[in-house]
């Protein structure tokens, strides 16, 4: 879906509004200057979900980077390192 575009003198004149809607609706604005894409405003609960998904993926790219490179422990070697912690 794509985000509403707001122009910024919008974002000037009616902030509290805007932001209210924000925090009720959950929908990505994109604030435009002189009609050009400017900047992304989203509400802090939708932006924490998209820090902990871009986390998410980020881990994954990781262990497929780390499977390509050979640098995977089998269960067993897993097993004796973690016996070491209890």
């Amino acid at each position: 879906m794509l985000p509403k575009l707001v122009p910024v003198t919008d974002i000037k004149r009616k902030a509290t509004e805007i932001i209210a809607g924000l925090q009720q609706d959950q929908e990505t604005l994109m604030i435009t200057e002189h009609g050009r894409e400017a900047a992304i405003l989203m509400d802090v609960v939708s932006y924490r979900m998209q820090e902990r998904k871009l986390a998410l993926l980020e881990g994954i790219i990781r262990g497929q980077q780390a499977l390509a490179e050979g640098r995977t422990l089998s269960h067993k070697e897993v097993l004796a390192r973690t016996a070491k912690w209890a």
